[in-house]
């Protein structure tokens, strides 16, 4: 997999993963002085090639001088999010988020807002793949992504291990209203079709975001902010 963009590699750099390789273009040292600095220490391979040579390597056309070569994506285990801890828990869901764009800003979303981890269906969604991450701004090197078989399947388990699992939909009890406080799973729906009809009936509530305009919906990575940072208010 690669790891393209200065601020997805370096926090790579920042993480126990293993890197194969790191190619910089030439006339970018300076501005890719630290992630030098850090492979170096690392004993991480550093190459140095021209920046046609990292275009043609490149997966998104956004290297930004900067490539990392790293062995495929490690999921967590799902068992992860079920141990019981010290203070709540937060886990988000992705039910159907096929657009790797919408992926990497939850994934981003959910790293900033100290969640626990996030769970993805194996199919029919978007995977971790070098554009996630980039798009994530490397926050997905810093969280759990558990990979499951079926969403229902995790949001059973995780209601059994305590978990109150809220779903978000246009229609659903105003978000403000509701405590956010204790375990809780946010469930987000892929962005056409929100939530499967038998995801919506395994969640325990369903909220919604009061919507003032004439647009009646919002992108899924930002309405998940939204709901996401509300959590964090009651928290703190």
């Amino acid at each position: 997999m690669k790891i393209e963009g200065r601020n997805a590699v370096l926090e790579l750099l920042k993480t126990e993963k293993t890197v194969d390789k790191i190619e910089i273009a030439r006339g970018a040292e300076k501005a890719c002085g630290r992630i030098f600095a850090m492979a170096r220490e690392k004993g991480i391979r550093v190459q140095f090639a021209d920046n046609k040579a990292l275009d043609r390597e490149s997966e998104t056309g956004r290297h930004q001088g900067v490539i990392a070569f790293v062995s495929d994506y490690e999921y967590a285990e799902f068992d992860e999010l079920l141990q019981k801890k010290d203070g709540p828990r937060f886990v988000i869901v992705c039910d159907g988020v096929e657009d790797v764009h919408n992926l990497g800003s939850i994934l981003r979303v959910a790293e900033c807002a100290g969640a626990d981890g996030a769970v993805i269906p194996k199919n029919k969604s978007a995977q971790v793949t070098g554009a996630v991450v980039r798009i994530s701004e490397g926050a997905a090197n810093h969280l759990k992504v558990a990979r499951v078989p079926g969403v229902n399947f995790a949001i059973d388990k995780l209601k059994e291990s305590g978990y109150w699992v809220y779903g978000l939909e246009a229609d659903g009890e105003d978000i403000y209203q509701c405590d956010l406080t204790g375990d809780i799973v946010l469930v987000i729906g892929g962005e056409d079709s929100g939530l499967s009809a038998l995801t919506r009936k395994k969640c325990d509530k369903i909220v919604s975001l009061p919507l003032k305009g004439q647009v009646n919906s919002l992108n899924a990575s930002v309405a998940l902010g939204i709901a996401a940072y509300e959590a964090v208010r009651q928290r703190r």
